[in-house]
Parts: C-alpha cells; sequence; structure tokens
C-alpha cells in the first residue's frame, strides 16, 4: 500500500494487479461471499479468507524494497531519507487507521499493523535477499510458540487487549508473526521482478511454499490433535503461563498464526505475484481497472470500510454481507478506480503519503501528483 511512484514507466504493473486482486479479495473476506473453504466449489469463495491480507502484507515488503533502492539497496543519505519517507507512511496509515477503527464495523482494521510492520522493517533494509529469507523462516518457525507464550504473558497481566499488545501479539493481524511476510516480500522486491527467470523461481517457490504449509497442516492436525482444527497460538492464551500443548501449532486454517499458515499463505502471495506480473505485461488493457484499484489501495480500502459503516447504518447487518453486495462493491471500485486513475492519476490518499514523505525526507515528488 505505501509505494507510488506515480503514473508511467517506473511502475511495476504486475505489483498493481496483484493489490487489485489483493483488495476485491479482501471485500470478499468482509462481505463472507463464503464461510469455509472445502472440496465443494460453491465453497471456493473461502479461499481469499485471510489470504488476500498476507498478500498485502507480502506486497508491503515489495513496495519497501521498491522504495529503498530496488535491486540496490540505498545507503548513506538516501537511506536515511528512504527510512524518513516510510516513517511517515506508517505514521499517516496507522492514523487512518485509527479513525477507521473508531467507525466500529465488523471489520478488523489492518492498517495499524501494516504502520507497525513498516517500522519493523527498517533494520533489514540493507539486509541481502538470504538474510532476509533467513529472518523470515526464523519469524514463521520461532514466532508461533513465542506468540502463545507471551500471549499468556499479556493474559496474566491483564494487559491482552491493550493497544500496543494487539498490534504485536494478540490481534487478528499479530506483527511479530507478520513480518515474516514483510521480509520475504522485501527480499523480492529487491529481485529483477521483469526477468523472466525470476519469476518463474518466485512461482516455483511459492508452490513448494504453498504445498509445504498446508500440507503439513493436514498432516499435523490429524498427528496431534485428532483432526480437529486448531485457532493457533491465541488457543493458549488463556492458560497458565508456560502450558503447553502442541495442538495449538497445528493446522493452516485462515488467521491462525501457526508456521504452516504462515509458509502456505506466503506461498500463495508469491504465486500470485509471479502470475500477476506475466498476465499484466501480456493484456495491459484487460488489467488496467483492476491494475487502477491495486494502484489506489490505501484509498479504495478506506472507503470501502467507509461504504460498510454507511451500510450498516440502516440497522440491517445482512445489507453489508453477501456476494451481491461483493459484487456490487467489485464493480463500483473497477469503475471509479479506473476512472480516477485515468484522469487524476494518483488516488486521493496516496497523494497526501507521497507529498508528506517526499517533504520530510526533502526530495522531490514525482510528477502527476
Amino acid at each position: 500500500m505505501t509505494y507510488d511512484p506515480g503514473v508511467g514507466p517506473d511502475r511495476i504493473a504486475g505489483l498493481d494487479l496483484a493489490r487489485g486482486l489483493a483488495v476485491l479479495g479482501m471485500f470478499g473476506a468482509h462481505l463472507r461471499i463464503s464461510d469455509e473453504l472445502h472440496a465443494d466449489p460453491s465453497t471456493w469463495g473461502a479461499v481469499v479468507d485471510g489470504r488476500s491480507s498476507i498478500l498485502f502484507a507480502t506486497l508491503a515488503g515489495v513496495s519497501i524494497a521498491l522504495l529503498t533502492g530496488r535491486s540496490r539497496p540505498a545507503d548513506g543519505v538516501d537511506l536515511v531519507r528512504a527510512r524518513l519517507r516510510i516513517l511517515v507512511r506508517a505514521a499517516w496509515i496507522v492514523a487512518i487507521g485509527a479513525v477507521l477503527e473508531w467507525l466500529d464495523t465488523f471489520v478488523a482494521i489492518i492498517l495499524g499493523v501494516y504502520g507497525t510492520l513498516f517500522v519493523l522493517a527498517l533494520p533489514f533494509l540493507r539486509r541481502p535477499t538470504r538474510r532476509l529469507l533467513v529472518a523470515a523462516g526464523v519469524v514463521a518457525v520461532a514466532g508461533p510458540p513465542l506468540n502463545a507464550l507471551l500471549g499468556q504473558v499479556l493474559s496474566a497481566a491483564d494487559a491482552k487487549s491493550h493497544y500496543v499488545a494487539e498490534l504485536l501479539v494478540t490481534g487478528t493481524y499479530p506483527a511479530m508473526l507478520w513480518l515474516a511476510f514483510v521480509l520475504v516480500g522485501l527480499a523480492v522486491g529487491r529481485l529483477d521482478l521483469a526477468a523472466t527467470g525470476v519469476r518463474a523461481r518466485l512461482a516455483g517457490a511459492g508452490a513448494a511454499a504453498a504445498v509445504l504449509g498446508y500440507g503439513g497442516g493436514w498432516v499435523s492436525t490429524r498427528a496431534v490433535a485428532d483432526g480437529v482444527s486448531s485457532a493457533g497460538p491465541r488457543e493458549g492464551f488463556a492458560s497458565p503461563v508456560g502450558e503447553w500443548e502442541a495442538a495449538w501449532l497445528t493446522g493452516a486454517e485462515p488467521h491462525s498464526g501457526t508456521t504452516f499458515e504462515l509458509v502456505g499463505s506466503c506461498g500463495v502471495a508469491l504465486l500470485v505475484i509471479a502470475g500477476c506480473l506475466v498476465v499484466a505485461d501480456r493484456l495491459p488493457l484487460p488489467t488496467a481497472p483492476l491494475r487502477a484499484v491495486g494502484a489506489m489501495a490505501l484509498s479504495v480500502y478506506t472507503l470501502h470500510i467507509v461504504a460498510l459503516w454507511a451500510l450498516l447504518l440502516t440497522g440491517d447487518p445482512a445489507a453489508a454481507r453477501g456476494v451481491g453486495v461483493w459484487l456490487l462493491f467489485v464493480l463500483t471500485a473497477l469503475a471509479a478506480a479506473g476512472t480516477w486513475r485515468w484522469k487524476l492519476g494518483r488516488g486521493p490518499l496516496e497523494r497526501l503519503l507521497t507529498w508528506s514523505s517526499s517533504r520530510a525526507a526533502a526530495v522531490q515528488p514525482t510528477r502527476r501528483t
């Protein structure tokens, strides 16, 4: 959501397409177009649950890489300026997220966690790709059991619902676990994404991670938890500090935060990114409306929460649920974002972030802001 060099050759069309897909998937997850994913095709809409937000988090890491030098990480004064730009954008995103949370819809607002993740990523900006992937692996493996332990400690201290605790540990999107996606995205953003070989390797790595994660989740559930799906480390938050059950870390359910979910869903994100890089290059015109949604992801996300809030004011929760409402949101977003992008360039919130972060870092914004 943070990277926006404007319009023109500096943009990577496939990343906008991937963001656009994530936005539409997010609409579907919020509007509950399907409840639980099964082999029955009628449930396949549930594939968006959890995976859309993880795709966004991975793309956030890619965006950070693009803001900090792409394949040649910034250093010296340029690195300081890049960090300032990221910090200013993070502050705005957290502030926007706070306003959306104040609307009190049924949606778990992710923007506060996004802003936190941008800050957590700052020490990793000059790390080589291999070290970034190793760090992501450490987070994915060690993070879930540590998350369970910290959740127990916070629960014992009656601090589980504190805002910072929710951002980092106990919320729907715990930043201490989601940092893994940003680190993977940061590594991806350091690659030459225009190269066919890089795209093929991304797809291969994504497929392998998806099989490993979801396959491992299926096996672990049946081997350790008698086939009962786990809600993840949060199941242990109410237990005494130090009490442990292996079943808490089994399965790969959406938003569970197990190692298997982190690996599997990140694999899906890599597959989507690799596919979108190819499709956007081959079909630039048909994908233009969806790419416009992706280029204005922050504005579209914010407006869709406001629209949900307005629908809920009618007093009928069903008015903000279902496939029909999802289709209305999708068509409206495609038409509005496509028209805005064509006529005005950057989205309104993207303009704000670009102008303010550029001013803070004393750099010249790109044209058509």
